[in-house]
């Protein structure tokens, strides 16, 4: 069956992402950031001190993708990577004072996308649950 592109999910994904990035960008260019860079703050937001290799594993990435984003980051002063002294092959990535101050600033990221969306928060929580339900469905071995 051939499906308009508005009657595709696929496209609907991809063009409601874009949406999203432009609601972000100028608030995000306030803070220096883009939103890859933003997306490797709020892992290390969640967890700080991971390995290259979960902050990629957790955005979906390979390592090689996020090297460069990471030395940005380090660059304009907002984490730091550091060998880890027991396993030479790994490097950390911790938050700096500058880095972990812009977790409360970013704050107004969802409020701007609640307040343009017209959603509830209830119900931007219920549409993120059946995205990642899709999400983790799509990516999950074949049976």
């Amino acid at each position: 069956m051939k499906l308009p592109l508005d009657g595709q999910l696929c496209f609907s994904l991809y063009a409601t992402t874009i949406a999203v990035n432009r609601l972000y960008k100028p608030m995000l260019d306030s803070f220096g950031l883009t939103y890859p860079q933003y997306l490797v703050l709020s892992t290390l937001w969640e967890q700080d001190g991971l390995p290259v290799s979960a902050v990629a594993d957790r955005l979906s990435l390979d390592s090689s993708m996020i090297t460069p984003l990471l030395k940005r980051l380090e660059a304009a002063g907002f984490v730091s990577r550091q060998r880890n002294p027991k396993d030479e092959r790994q490097v950390i990535v911790t938050l700096t004072a500058k880095g972990r101050s812009l977790d409360q600033k970013t704050a107004c990221l969802t409020d701007r996308l609640l307040e343009r969306s017209g959603l509830t928060p209830k119900e931007l929580i219920k549409l993120n649950e059946q995205v990642q339900a899709l999400r983790d469905a799509l990516t999950r071995p074949a049976a």
